[in-house]
């Protein structure tokens, strides 16, 4: 796949984040590279710097600079058109990103070389179903997860789930919320909250309820191909719909959130070498036996 227009999201909160474009620039710049800037981003790019648009669609390559959040962010922006995307850590964890600011330049030579490969995740889609009926037009996108959450105040809410296209009930119960994750949102929020830590390329769906009011409540892993509905059984409660950690709204009563695996798939850009296992144990520490003293 050639790379020739690579397009750029950024974190301004990240005060390496200018110091990294130049970098960028730089590189693309000494190999006939077009370079394509998000516009919160411009005012770290050179002067008459092109914009990115929404889809991303003018670019081969999506480079993301930040952390998972940014990637997310980015990794949604473009999976409806299919382009590969690299994560350029910039913070502190960044569980999902694929180098460190610091090798940027190696990086790019090893994608222009043919030195690297896709790792393909699949999206999950949520549509909100009002009390008539009626839906949304567009549904929400996630690559890690839709939680079903309460509002401000420190209180429980009562949740019920069903699956299937004929919703047979799986239960309800008393918690925080629920995160409805894929593989990939396995290692996030509904880690956290001791949900299962999911291989991505497992076909599933991980539903994990948030500090359930319980002892009888535990994660349940379902097939990625089952529709899962989820709704408050109590019409005061004051819920709200938060898709990857960004793109949050509040529920309406009676709402119903509908979330199935969705049509995009975001490709992730790895080099060999990089495994799942080796993240989990340099990044979270997963097995990592103690030191002796």
């Amino acid at each position: 796949m050639l790379f020739r227009r690579i397009g750029i999201v950024g974190q301004s909160g990240y005060g390496t984040l200018e110091r990294v474009i130049a970098r960028i620039v730089a590189f693309a710049r000494a190999r006939d590279l077009g370079l394509l800037y998000e516009p919160s981003i411009l005012e770290f790019a050179p002067e008459r710097a092109a914009r990115l648009d929404s889809q991303g669609s003018q670019v081969d390559l999506l480079l993301t600079l930040g952390g998972d959040g940014t990637l997310l962010h980015g990794a949604r922006m473009v999976a409806r058109a299919g382009i590969p995307v690299l994560g350029v850590n910039l913070g502190f964890l960044g569980f999902l990103t694929t180098v460190a600011h610091d090798e940027i330049e190696l990086a790019l030579e090893r994608l222009l070389a043919g030195d690297y490969m896709l790792d393909r995740r699949f999206t999950l889609q949520a549509s909100i179903v009002h009390a008539d009926g009626s839906a949304e037009e567009h549904p929400h996108l996630a690559l890690n997860d839709v939680v079903l959450h309460k509002g401000g105040v420190a209180r429980v809410v009562r949740i019920g789930i069903r699956v299937g296209s004929g919703r047979e009930e799986v239960g309800s119960f008393v918690a925080d919320g629920v995160i409805i994750a894929t593989p990939t949102g396995s290692t996030a929020y509904s880690m956290a909250a001791g949900g299962p830590i999911v291989v991505p390329s497992v076909d599933c769906i991980a539903v994990t309820a948030i500090c359930p009011h319980t002892l009888a409540v535990r994660p349940l892993v379902l097939p990625a191909d089952e529709v899962i509905t989820a709704q408050s059984l109590v019409p005061t409660q004051e819920l709200f719909l938060t898709v990857d950690g960004r793109e949050g709204l509040p529920l309406e009563s009676g709402d119903q959130v509908v979330v199935r695996k969705g049509d995009a798939v975001v490709s992730l850009v790895r080099f060999p070498g990089q495994t799942f296992f080796s993240t989990l144990r340099r990044k979270l520490n997963w097995a990592v036996p103690s030191r002796g003293r």
